[in-house]
């Protein structure tokens, strides 16, 4: 179906749906639905980026994710400057810092300011990571219209970052809160 017909269906479909009939405070109740956070889950988030930093880290050792990542730190105005080391210098840097943000995420796990260093670090990386959506050539699909439509590499590459940025801002935030509030108390 085209994006143009698609389009009037929907408008067509909300036209004849009168939303202010609906209740909608079921939505001021949502935080009685949502479970409070548990160390296990946080745990989850913590070990679930340890592996990816791990990962993602010692692979920036080799010269296929040097070549990799190249383009990305080539069109970034904020790592660009990386390029003065060579495509397998920056990656060497970066991969040092992946390994170190998984070392600290790791011992925060023990220790709390460990634990909010590591996910302040984590969030910054997704962070960086995010800004390549708006700075790389090709993360627009032409095929398909340009932007807002994306490309599977490198646009939903880039865009899933989104997702580990959330999960390092959770537990940044669960870091830094007092013990009491931790445990939901």
């Amino acid at each position: 179906m085209p994006i143009a017909q698609s389009a009037t269906i929907v408008r067509d479909a909300l036209t004849i749906i009168p939303f202010e009939e609906f209740d909608m405070s079921i939505f001021d109740r949502y935080e009685l639905f949502v479970p409070e956070r548990s160390r296990k889950e946080l745990a989850l988030l913590r070990w679930a980026l340890v592996i990816v930093f791990s990962w993602f880290g010692a692979m920036k050792f080799t010269a296929y994710e040097a070549d990799g990542i190249a383009p990305f730190i080539g069109h970034s105005p904020i790592m660009s400057w990386l390029g003065m080391f060579g495509v397998q210098g920056q990656s060497y840097l970066v991969g040092v810092i992946e390994l170190s943000t998984a070392v600290v995420l790791a011992l925060g796990a023990f220790r709390p300011l460990s634990s909010a260093l590591g996910a302040l670090m984590s969030a910054a990386t997704y962070f960086i990571t995010l800004t390549f959506f708006f700075t790389t050539p090709g993360v627009g699909e032409p095929t398909a219209g340009g932007f807002p439509a994306i490309s599977a590499a490198p646009g939903q590459f880039l865009l899933k970052d989104a997702v580990l940025l959330a999960a390092s801002l959770v537990l940044l935030l669960a870091s830094v809160q007092p013990k009491n509030e931790r445990l939901g108390r």
